[in-house]
């Protein structure tokens, strides 16, 4: 367990899965898409051969679940024939109440520390890289790194990489494969959304989908 001045993080257990969830839906509700999806992926990764349970952590203030991440092992198929094993994480959730406060920075620096120790030499994420250009992550593009899927001739700015092992990626230029357990159909999304408390979908400015 590890103790910072703004939390307590630790390995998520099975009893925090459903307020995990709920976290996760109120956290990303309404951001990306009207709804989301976001909670189901935790639910369905936490079961998919390439989850890392060691780095499925919670973020705890005053014994309230506030924070949570996951983390996933993927691949970097080299131009060269090669097979680079790489990480990448996400959802991760902040409970609205305490999004702006630090406590994002701090889930991700100390889990991004935890996977190194681990031997992680690289991670790969989609996400803001004004946000994540913060912590070290930087266009993949501009390694030769694509994500599956993506147009060669596409920078894809939304796509982020970082070394966690200095020199991981040098002459690692290729395809970076998406785990399987990301890919969620909608049907099965809005089946799992039922259990929860219903919540008003809207369709608001800056959304991606």
């Amino acid at each position: 367990m590890m103790q910072k001045n703004k939390g307590t993080i630790r390995r998520e257990r099975p009893a925090d899965y459903a307020a995990v969830e709920q976290l996760t839906r109120e956290a990303f509700w309404n951001v990306y898409r009207p709804g989301c999806m976001e909670h189901y992926v935790v639910h369905v990764l936490r079961d998919d051969p390439a989850f890392v349970p060691e780095l499925d952590l919670v973020l705890e203030r005053e014994g309230q679940l506030i924070g949570h991440v996951l983390y996933m092992r993927a691949q970097l198929h080299t131009v060269d024939g090669r097979i680079l094993p790489v990480m990448t994480f996400g959802p991760i959730s902040i409970h609205p109440d305490f999004q702006g406060q630090g406590y994002g920075a701090q889930l991700l620096e100390a889990s991004m520390e935890r996977a190194k120790q681990m031997g992680a030499g690289a991670l790969c994420i989609e996400g803001n890289p004004a946000y994540y250009g913060r912590f070290g992550f930087a266009a993949a593009s501009a390694r030769g790194i694509r994500c599956q899927g993506t147009p060669a001739e596409d920078p894809a700015p939304y796509f982020l990489c970082k070394e966690l092992v200095e020199g991981y990626l040098e002459g690692c230029a290729g395809v970076y494969h998406t785990p399987e357990g990301y890919f969620v159909e909608e049907e099965a999304v809005e089946r799992f959304d039922q259990a929860f408390p219903p919540k008003k979908k809207e369709t608001l400015p800056g959304q991606l989908f």
